[in-house]
């Protein structure tokens, strides 16, 4: 019995050893699976990761064989040296010119595709507009520049936030226009001249230097190795709103060179780049602190509003001290207005000529267009202009805002005539305008609509308003009118100014071409 016993015992711990060995067998081979399977999936990765490197490395190859095409000196972009009224400016193209090689040398379809590769080529900073920060392009005649190869991505730059605020440094040195720096720019120095305070005189020391050299070169070699430099940082520092074209997301920087994030991150962020400090030793032996601070740094922003409501305040009371004495209804007019009481004595005074009121008057000293709004005071500004030798630029800016207002089919007869009235080379009555205001209405010249002659009428308003305008505000004309000593002029719609011999003239030739002279035009 016993000898039973044991052979049983025998075989049933065989059988357990041989199920624990097929258990064990089959863990080794799904263990095996699974590191075949993570080989593969590894093996995959790498081979995407190469093949997306190789496409990279094969776009960045083929766009710069593209722009070494576009700076070929024969069958290239057209480059130039501008002549301007003072200065030059050198090694230019213009938007048109980029996208009409294009259209013959590549393999586009159409503007909308070449436009496209044009902004992606500038967006990687192989050209760049001479006077923005905004790396796009345009279809008309903005200048662009071509970056030198130095600068080119390709190149791999991992630029400093030291060498930024070496270059930003610099910028406030030279007393120039066009090295000033942008609203963003100065923030940026500011934040990186508060991280780097410690060794700001070094910086400081660097960028002076490099302004030492840079002030013995060549005033046009200057202006475009400025300008490229510029363009650099534009690639590598962008303009809040701008397409990072580095790829490297801030965030992920910053997760992956610190271990964790403190309130200076928050303090001297720089928009667009990769600028933040490292964590100080505070932050890591206390981050329930650091924390905290964080917290109550961000509650601090959300309640902040971005325009402060003082400032909106103090903007709306100095509005209704301006304007209260024109309100009929804060402060009562003499005699009482005919739309709130039933009193029509107000319209009798308006009809029969009188001494123009001081307050009429005194606003028209608020804005040209407050002088315009008033009929009394368009005509009295026509006076000016007649003597001024530019009531041209007045009637212009009429005739066009006339034209917005027109019906759809006179639209293409209204355009032709105000032409050949002003702008044309036989015009009887010529306005002054800049030449790439003519240029431009000239182009639009052959698509023509409401807004044919807006560049024009915007340039002459700017004029009027910045020098024909503040002359006639310190002349006598004015001041006598001021003063209370001149009554309501009687005459036709445009004053006495316009009666001229010459004003005659003009009107009548408006008349017969059936033009509404009415002075109740807005100017806006």
């Amino acid at each position: 019995m016993l000898v039973v016993v044991v052979v049983v015992v025998v075989v049933l711990m065989l059988v357990v050893v041989v199920v624990l060995m097929l258990v064990v067998v089959v863990v080794l081979m799904l263990v095996v699976v699974v590191l075949m399977l993570m080989l593969v999936v590894v093996v995959v990765v790498v081979v995407v990761l190469m093949l997306v490197v190789v496409v990279v490395v094969v776009v960045v190859v083929v766009m710069e064989k593209i722009v070494e095409q576009m700076q070929h000196e024969e069958t290239g972009v057209p480059v130039r040296t501008v002549k301007s009224f003072m200065t030059k400016i050198p090694s230019v193209f213009t938007g048109a010119d980029l996208i009409l090689w294009m259209l013959k040398n590549l393999d586009v379809e159409d503007q909308t595709e070449a436009l496209h590769l044009a902004h992606l080529v500038a967006a990687h900073g192989y050209f760049f507009p001479i006077d923005d920060h905004v790396l796009s392009v345009k279809n008309d005649s903005t200048f662009y520049r071509f970056q030198t190869p130095y600068f080119w991505p390709s190149n791999c730059w991992e630029p400093e936030n030291t060498d930024y605020a070496v270059y930003l440094c610099k910028r406030t040195m030279q007393n120039k226009a066009r090295l000033e720096l942008a609203d963003y720019e100065a923030e940026n120095l500011a934040r990186l001249q508060k991280m780097f305070s410690r060794k700001w005189e070094f910086i400081f020391m660097q960028a002076e230097a490099q302004s030492k050299v840079d002030k013995k070169r060549d005033k046009l070699e200057r202006k475009v190795l400025d300008s490229q430099e510029r363009a650099f940082w534009d690639v590598h520092r962008p303009m809040p709103g701008c397409v990072n074209t580095t790829e490297i997301d801030i965030k992920k920087a910053c997760r992956m060179n610190k271990p964790m994030k403190s309130s200076k991150h928050l303090a001297v962020g720089v928009a667009g780049g990769r600028i933040s400090p490292s964590v100080s030793e505070a932050d890591l032996t206390n981050p329930v602190e650091s924390i905290k601070h964080d917290i109550d740094l961000l509650r601090t922003r959300v309640d902040r509003c971005n325009f402060k409501v003082s400032k909106a305040a103090e903007s709306f009371i100095s509005f209704w001290e301006q304007y209260q004495e024109y309100d009929p209804f804060i402060t009562p007019t003499d005699p009482p207005s005919p739309w709130v009481s039933d009193c029509p004595d107000f319209w009798e005074v308006e009809r029969v000529g009188r001494e123009i009121p001081g307050k009429r008057v005194r606003r028209w000293a608020f804005s040209v267009q407050e002088l315009l709004k008033d009929s009394v005071g368009k005509e009295q500004f026509i006076k000016f202009l007649e003597k001024e030798f530019s009531a041209e630029n007045l009637m212009f800016l009429t005739a066009v805002q006339e034209l917005k207002c027109l019906p759809q089919k006179d639209v293409h007869c209204k355009v032709q005539a105000i032409w050949d009235e002003y702008l044309s080379p036989n015009a009887p009555v010529p306005v002054n305008i800049d030449s790439s205001s003519m240029n431009m209405t000239k182009k639009n010249m052959t698509n023509r609509d409401r807004w044919t002659f807006e560049a024009a009428a915007a340039h002459l308003y700017h004029l009027m308003k910045s020098d024909s305008y503040s002359r006639y505000l310190r002349s006598e004309m004015y001041k006598e009118f001021l003063s209370g000593g001149r009554k309501k002029p009687c005459g036709g719609p445009w004053g006495v100014g316009l009666w001229s011999w010459r004003g005659v003239g003009v009107l009548r030739r408006r008349r017969l071409k059936g033009w509404n002279l009415s002075p109740e035009v807005s100017f806006s």
